[in-house]
């Protein structure tokens, strides 16, 4: 993932929104279907995006945030089918370290 314009937002007022923003536009990159709690298919729906903690050391922000997005359980589609088609909430933390020199950031799930 490629965080270039929270980056260039860096040290202002800006850079949480911007941050928040640029992870939630890139939610594809983001690991999501190995997340899932309650559904089986993740549903492509904006996500949002909640920052809970920002360090930088050594030319890396590491970067705590937390996901809500949406999925569903996927059944066959039969007329007979019990399984619902309704939206499910989840939610999943992931640990994001972005390289202040390139601005890709790699991604990672954190257990709970």
């Amino acid at each position: 993932m490629k965080l270039e314009a929270a980056l260039r937002h860096w040290g202002t007022p800006e850079f949480e929104g911007v941050l928040k923003q640029e992870i939630a536009q890139a939610a594809d990159e983001l690991p999501l279907q190995q997340a899932l709690a309650y559904g089986s298919h993740v549903l492509d729906a904006p996500v949002t995006v909640l920052i809970n903690r920002i360090t930088e050391m050594n030319g890396l922000i590491e970067i705590h945030a937390g996901v809500f997005f949406q999925s569903i359980i996927a059944g066959c589609s039969c007329t007979d089918d019990p399984t619902p088609q309704n939206e499910l909430a989840e939610y999943c933390d992931v640990s994001l370290i972005l390289d202040m020199g390139s601005a890709l950031a790699s991604v990672h799930l954190m257990s709970g």
